[in-house]
C-alpha cells in the first residue's frame, strides 16, 4: 500500500482507505505500507511499516493436533491479526495526517519507479498495489495541471516523456487499485470542482498504459472513490 503525501483526502476517502488497508490483514499474507511525495523539503519515498501474518494450520492437519494446542494456536492467530490491523491503521492515520497541499511538486512517476522495485521483490505469488493518490504528476518530467485545474493529457505523449526519463517501472505482474484520482486541493477544488469526463478518461488512459508498460494491470481506477472492495 502506498500513500501520496501531497494528496489530502476527505473523511469519506480516508475511511475507505482505512477499510481497504484493514482488509489486507488476513492469515498467510504479507503487507507493506509506504508513503511518497515530492523529493523536496524532507519528503521522499519510504517504507513506514511491514508485516507478515502467519498461515493457519491446514485443515487436513488439524485432526493431528491436540485440542489444547489448536486453541492456543487459534488464539495466537487471532491476536496476531488484531495487533497487525491496529498497528497498520494507526500508521495509515499518521501518514494521512502528515499530508499537505503546500508542496509545489508531486513526483509520482519517480516514486512509482522506486515502489515498483519493492513490489517486484516480494516473494508473493499474487502482488497487489493499493495506491492512494490524486495521480496528478507535477514534476520536471510532466505536469498534469493547467490554469489551476486538471489538464487533459495526451496519454501516448505523456508515456513517451516517462519512458524518455527512465521512469517506467517493473511491478512484477501486480494488480493495481487506485483511490483519489483527479482530486484537487482545497482552494483549487472550490474554484474548479468540475472535471469533464474526457479529462478524467485521458488521465485513466495514461495510467492504464503506464502500468501496462510497467508490468502491472490497473484493476480499478477510483476517481476518486473505489466502487468495489479490493480482492486480496
Amino acid at each position: 500500500m502506498a500513500i501520496d503525501q501531497t494528496t489530502v483526502f476527505d473523511e469519506k476517502l480516508q475511511a475507505q482507505i482505512a477499510a481497504t488497508a484493514a482488509a489486507a490483514i488476513k492469515p498467510g499474507s504479507a503487507y507493506t505500507l509506504l508513503d511518497f511525495s515530492a523529493f523536496s523539503q524532507g519528503h521522499y519515498t519510504e517504507v513506514v511499516m511491514r508485516g507478515v501474518i502467519e498461515a493457519p494450520i491446514p485443515a487436513k492437519l488439524r485432526d493431528d493436533v491436540s485440542e489444547r494446542a489448536l486453541r492456543t494456536f487459534d488464539a495466537c492467530m487471532t491476536g496476531q491479526s488484531a495487533f497487525a490491523r491496529k498497528s497498520l491503521l494507526a500508521a495509515v492515520a499518521q501518514v494521512q495526517s502528515a499530508a499537505t497541499n503546500d508542496l509545489a511538486k508531486s513526483d509520482i512517476l519517480a516514486a512509482l519507479k522506486d515502489i515498483g522495485d519493492k513490489v517486484r521483490a516480494s516473494p508473493a505469488a499474487d502482488r497487489v498495489l493499493f495506491l492512494a493518490s490524486d495521480m496528478l504528476e507535477n514534476s520536471s518530467v510532466a505536469s498534469f495541471y493547467a490554469h489551476n485545474t486538471v489538464r487533459r493529457v495526451d496519454p501516448a505523449a505523456e508515456l513517451k516523456k516517462a519512458d524518455a526519463a527512465g521512469l517506467i517501472a517493473d511491478f512484477g505482474g501486480a494488480r493495481v487499485y487506485v483511490i483519489g484520482a483527479g482530486l484537487l486541493s482545497g482552494d483549487i477544488r472550490s474554484k474548479n470542482a468540475y472535471r469533464d469526463p474526457q479529462t478524467m478518461t485521458a488521465l485513466k488512459q495514461f495510467w492504464t498504459l503506464y502500468f501496462q508498460q510497467s508490468n502491472a494491470k490497473v484493476q480499478e481506477f477510483g476517481a476518486p472513490a473505489l466502487l468495489s472492495p479490493i480482492s486480496y
